[in-house]
């Protein structure tokens, strides 16, 4: 039997039930009533009033009979008009919730159902909608996520192809062709492996080796490491340490990935000439690592946008081939998130702010 004619058939027996209830319990009180008002007729009607009392008491119980049996058919017609409109009612939420999961089923998730009232399938269908804006994100990252894939494959691959070519129509000497497939390979093999961990870090499933350690050791290394790049750039890597730093918890493998992604960014998109600066410093019951750079700054329209994998700002921020797989930032913000810190940027004119923080160690730790 179908869901409506249940609801129908269940709210007209609810009515029957008690229009037959109301029946039953008129007739077991009508005799008392009755012989209460004739008893009070005959004494207002006097001698004759004795013999005429069964005449009366029968009469009134006759009358009382035929006006409730007569109101049994319009009872049992307004009973089912509500019960029609109720099931109508029920049923065209359910028929809306059901339309509804057969179209996000087929990938409509751009169906939201009207929330209008109160009650719980109201509260229901706002959940629908809630699941439908979830599931609508879900699919937009996916699609932004193979187009930005295939645009970030399109150039490694275009050029694989153009020293293939070259090789085979003899235009490029094979060990300098050879250096170059090598480097789109590296490429291609860093591109796969920061998708791996972007995959893992939003999916929360990245493995942390927690410890306790101190900051200025991550630093000290950070700067070694990337001393030769900012002479290629031709800038000054600077850092400043306010003294003493306490030890903090974290994963030192990924703090140093963290600032190799920020100081990479940095000094890509620092003009010649210019300086990024390594530093941290106490902040409450955090430690706050921060790289500064010279550069042009972030344009308050893209800043909020700078976390999002594959995002690129302007070609300005730009320095060349080699730029990155695009989704450093994004790594770098899920481990920093993980290890129970923060990330944060900040951009003006004069240059660019990447801030992360890690907290500090507990003397129990």
């Amino acid at each position: 039997m179908k869901l409506f004619s249940r609801l129908f058939l269940s709210h007209l027996l609810v009515i029957m039930v008690a229009v037959g209830a109301l029946l039953i319990v008129t007739e077991l009180l009508a005799s008392a009533l009755v012989r209460h008002h004739v008893e009070q007729m005959a004494a207002l009607i006097g001698p004759t009033g004795a013999s005429l009392r069964p005449d009366l008491e029968l009469g009134m119980r006759n009358t009382l009979t035929s006006a409730l049996l007569a109101s049994v058919p319009l009872s049992l017609t307004v009973a089912a008009l509500t019960a029609l409109f109720s099931a109508r009612q029920v049923m065209r939420s359910v028929v809306l919730l059901r339309d509804g999961s057969h179209a996000i089923a087929a990938g409509e998730y751009t169906l939201r159902l009207p929330e209008e009232g109160q009650d719980e399938l109201t509260d229901l269908a706002r959940h629908f909608n809630r699941m439908g804006r979830a599931l609508e994100q879900v699919e937009r990252g996916r699609v932004d996520l193979i187009t930005n894939v295939a645009h970030e494959l399109r150039t490694p691959l275009g050029a694989l192809r153009g020293y293939a070519e070259a090789l085979e129509d003899q235009v490029m000497a094979p060990a300098t062709a050879s250096q170059a497939i090598l480097r789109e390979m590296r490429a291609l093999e860093r591109l796969a492996r920061d998708l791996s961990l972007v995959s893992k870090v939003e999916a929360g499933a990245v493995e942390l080796r927690l410890s306790t350690f101190e900051p200025k050791e991550v630093l000290l290394t950070a700067r070694t490491r990337f001393e030769g790049a900012a002479e290629e750039f031709g800038l000054r890597l600077a850092l400043e340490l306010s003294s003493p730093l306490p030890p903090v918890t974290g994963d030192v493998e990924r703090t140093s990935q963290i600032l190799a992604n920020l100081l990479s960014n940095a000094l890509r998109h620092t003009p010649s000439g210019g300086q990024v600066t390594l530093s941290a410093r106490q902040q409450g019951a955090a430690v706050r690592f921060e790289v500064r750079d010279t550069g042009p700054g972030i344009a308050p329209e893209h800043l909020s946008c700078v976390f999002e994998r594959f995002y690129r700002a302007n070609a300005a921020r730009t320095r060349g081939e080699g730029e990155g797989s695009g989704v450093g930032l994004t790594i770098a913000r899920g481990l920093a998130e993980r290890m129970g810190g923060t990330l944060t940027a900040t951009s003006s004119s004069a240059g660019s702010v990447f801030a992360f923080t890690l907290l500090v160690a507990h003397p129990a730790t």
